[in-house]
């Protein structure tokens, strides 16, 4: 028997003295004898035997393991109670009346503690996830004074002790409470009783060591980065028992030092959790060791913590729940270390609480900036999340629970609140220069993205707008918020339909007062406009300021790398930037001849007649017409074939308005070019069928096309398109116009040409309009006659061609049809006005242009 249990207390690396202790135990006299004399000690070891006796039992059965390990850990928890609760070993002595007594007191105290080390021997040679156990009792041992602290720590070292030696056979570990563990021990590695913090400096030996096994795979990639950084492990690599790591006894430096090297990142971040979580401990003493640690900690591994959001969350509710925490300052220092190394984590979290923010939250936003070289990294985190849209809710976020208003996303006006407290701290003077360009334009956009929401009232600050005015304020542009002031644009950029003006207003004072900045932020919009915005908004914003910059700083025509954007806006997706960059062009027609890409510029003009915009093509017509007025004959001549050709579809285009300016300019054009008409006469010809039939007019005439006999074919077969037109007046005209030019023209047409057109004159007989059935009557007349006239001899036909050509005829009206005297909604109509040809030259016209074409 006593071989047997020698064997598997070897095996389970018992002590020799352990096994002895079992054999006295089982004698018959001391058993009842020390019943009697001590018997408060033999019933915790009567109970400890039960309790051992269950958790064996639920260890060796199927039950769950979460379930197994919950239970386990119950009857532990009352076993350690009853263990640790004994008096110490010179008061029990005093229970025995004879050397002996004492001496058999002391074997059964021995190994009641014998006992329940070997309870959790057993637990975890079996399984080491059950390291779990070490940290309850380090947190059950920190509860209560009272239980024999140094006894405790003394079975937890031995336990990593023993399951240090047994890791190194394994694959994998799977220990996840090594990290709470390690902060318990770190604790009491700086304990006033300096038995408790030997074990405690062993156990936490121990605890490494078994972290090196647990991550040898990330510890291996990462020695070479170790020692180019000459940072070393203070542990020993074989981790021998033998060695007794003074270096961890009661120096912070060198356990933060170890643990931080040591642990993989989640157990970091559980080391720095319990850490953070002591700091509201009713034991100040143990309270200021943690924050020393924490604080060290940090200060050298703030990068391995994972987790940063939920830390300053925890921070923020407790300084919440108590703003004289005792702790305070402690805390706020955290949150500093943190924004070190994971400042969008920090901030991104500081900026997801409701607006506006508390006292607490302010505090916070001072720590999170609260150094120099932080502060670059906190504008840019906050220029991140600025350029969000408030309101506006992302797919990727809809699931994640948000703390901020109305459950949509007010990050941006917290962001710009924060603005408002830190723009001012001495110790951001630098970084806010650094990112001013990028401030300026991230907050105008903000105030529109307020105003269109219509989210300021009178009981809600407008933080977008007073950090702008801090941001000139501290950006040495005191003299620039006065003026505005004084025109009243910060009052009046609460009003949705002012803003447009407020940043031609913003634009023209910092160029009144020749802001320094000027280099920077007209690179920043330079940059910003090849990239191009985010959303199509905010190109407005960008164009209206980038625009009004120019003016103020460089005489028209702008230098090339500026024309290119402003080529390219023509055709932007928004109309109100082509418009812009529309009206911005047309402006420069007094010096377009100075312009080196000048058929480039518009050509793009002529690319903006295609847009769906209605607006946009009256704009570039206008554009386009103002231009060509000052351009020089040559640069014309060149692109005269390319503008009348582009005339041509929009002389066929669904608005009326559009209609009849295609038309007048062509005419305006053909009369520019009357000494180039031999380079047109394709052109002309392909747009005469439209010309005519959108004049409404009942002086047509006719007659005057015979000059063109050869295209009379072709002017035929391109009216005979429009007999399928929707609009009526349409079909009218074309029956009209077809007649007519089958009567000049009739001897110039061949048998298949007529039978083709008598064949799409026959369709129109059954028009639902009964005038159209009369007009085409008229017109089927026609083509029979000329059918009926035709000869077979090809000599006969060529004879009659020259004739007509020789004798031209004057003819007589034909249909005798009256042209409504409501021509209202005429394209002829419709006419330039004197806003249009001059362009807009000051801040009401910018502003009404906007508005009007917005």
């Amino acid at each position: 028997m006593t071989s047997k249990i020698q064997k598997t207390s070897k095996n389970l690396g018992y002590s020799k003295d352990k096994v002895t202790g079992l054999q006295c135990l089982r004698s018959s006299v001391k058993w009842h004898r020390l019943e009697h004399i001590a018997t408060s000690l033999w019933d915790v070891y009567s109970g400890l035997f039960g309790d051992q006796a269950m958790i064996l039992a639920v260890n060796s059965s199927f039950v769950d393991p979460s379930l197994q390990f919950e239970s386990q850990l119950k009857i532990i928890e009352s076993s350690f109670k009853k263990v640790f609760s004994i008096p110490s070993l010179e008061k029990v002595r005093q229970m025995g009346n004879s050397e002996d007594d004492k001496e058999d007191i002391e074997n059964l105290y021995q190994n009641i503690l014998n006992m329940y080390e070997d309870t959790l021997l057993i637990l975890v040679s079996k399984d080491l996830y059950k390291l779990q156990i070490l940290k309850d009792m380090a947190m059950w041992m920190n509860e209560d004074s009272s239980y024999l602290q140094e006894r405790a720590i003394v079975v937890i070292s031995r336990v990593l002790s023993f399951a240090s030696r047994k890791v190194r056979g394994y694959a994998s570990v799977d220990a996840p409470c090594l990290g709470v563990l390690a902060a318990e021990l770190s604790l009491l590695c700086c304990h006033d009783d300096v038995s408790i913090t030997q074990q405690a400096s062993l156990g936490l030996h121990h605890l490494l060591c078994i972290a090196k096994c647990q991550n040898e795979d990330i510890e291996k990639t990462k020695s070479t980065k170790y020692e180019k950084h000459g940072n070393h492990c203070l542990l020993s690599p074989s981790c021998d028992t033998e060695f007794v790591p003074k270096v961890l006894q009661r120096d912070r430096a060198k356990i933060v030092q170890s643990v931080g090297q040591t642990l993989m990142p989640s157990l970091l971040t559980d080391f720095v959790w319990n850490l953070l979580m002591t700091l509201s401990s009713p034991n100040c003493v143990t309270a200021f060791k943690a924050s020393t640690i924490l604080k060290m900690t940090l200060e050298s591994h703030a990068h391995k913590v994972t987790m940063v959001s939920k830390i300053v969350d925890a921070i923020y509710k407790k300084l919440r729940e108590n703003s004289s925490h005792v702790m305070r300052q402690a805390m706020l220092r955290v949150t500093t270390l943190l924004t070190r190394t994971s400042p969008k984590k920090v901030i991104f979290q500081l900026m997801d609480y409701p607006v506006p923010a508390d006292n607490t939250l302010i505090l916070m936003w001072h720590a999170a900036g609260s150094e120099s070289s932080v502060a670059p990294h906190v504008l840019k985190t906050i220029l991140l999340i600025l350029k969000g849209k408030p309101g506006e809710v992302h797919a990727s976020l809809q699931e994640r629970r948000r703390f901020s208003l109305d459950t949509t996303n007010m990050m941006p006006v917290a962001a710009s609140q924060a603005l408002c407290t830190l723009l001012p701290v001495a110790s951001y003077k630098k970084a806010v220069a650094q990112f001013f360009p990028q401030l300026l334009m991230a907050l105008m956009l903000q105030v529109f993205y307020i105003s269109e929401l219509r989210l300021v009232t009178e009981d809600r600050p407008f933080y977008a707008r007073d950090a702008l005015r801090v941001l000139l304020n501290c950006s040495g542009l005191q003299q620039v918020d006065i003026a505005l002031k004084k025109k009243n644009c910060w009052n009046q950029f609460s009003e949705e339909l002012f803003h447009h003006q407020g940043v031609y207003l913003i634009a023209k004072t910092l160029s009144e007062y020749n802001f320094p900045q000027f280099p920077e932020t007209l690179q920043y919009l330079y940059k910003l406009s090849v990239e191009g915005p985010r959303r199509s908004e905010d190109s407005v914003i960008t164009v209206i300021f980038f625009t009004e910059l120019l003016n103020n700083f460089f005489k028209d025509p702008f230098p090339e790398e500026f024309l290119v954007l402003f080529r390219n806006w023509v055709n932007d997706s928004n109309p109100a930037v082509s418009k812009l960059s529309l009206q911005k062009i047309a402006n420069m027609a007094p010096v377009i001849n100075e312009i080196e890409n000048v058929c480039s510029l518009l050509i793009s003009i002529l690319d903006a007649f295609l847009s769906k915009e209605k607006t946009v093509i009256i704009r570039a017509l206008l554009t386009l017409r103002r231009l060509l007025g000052k351009l020089d004959k040559v640069t014309y001549s060149s692109l005269c074939i390319r503008i009348a050709s582009s005339y041509c579809p929009l002389m066929d285009h669904s608005n009326e308005g559009i209609r009849s300016m295609a038309i007048r300019h062509f005419g305006e054009l053909l009369r520019d070019m009357s000494h180039y008409t031999w380079m047109l006469n394709d052109v002309v010809l392909g747009g005469l069928v439209p010309l005519i039939l959108f004049l409404e007019d009942t002086d047509i005439s006719v007659v005057k096309l015979v000059s063109h006999e050869n295209y009379i074919t072709d002017l035929i077969s391109d009216t005979l398109g429009f007999l399928r037109s929707s609009r009526i007046y349409l079909r009218k005209a074309s029956v009209i116009l077809i007649g007519y030019l089958a009567k000049s023209g009739g001897h110039l047409l061949l048998r298949d040409e007529i039978e083709v057109m008598l064949e799409a004159i026959d369709r129109v007989l059954w028009d639902e309009d009964p005038i159209i059935r009369q007009l085409a009557e008229i017109t089927h007349k026609i083509f029979k006659e000329i059918a009926h006239r035709l000869t077979s001899s090809h000599v006969k036909q060529t004879f009659r061609r020259l004739f007509h050509f020789i004798y031209i005829k004057k003819l007589k009206p034909l249909y005798n049809y009256n042209w409504p005297n409501n021509l209202a909604s005429s394209p002829m109509k419709i006419k330039e006005t004197n806003g249009d040809k001059e362009g807009l030259t000051d801040e009401n016209s910018v502003y009404m242009f906007v508005k009007n074409e917005t």
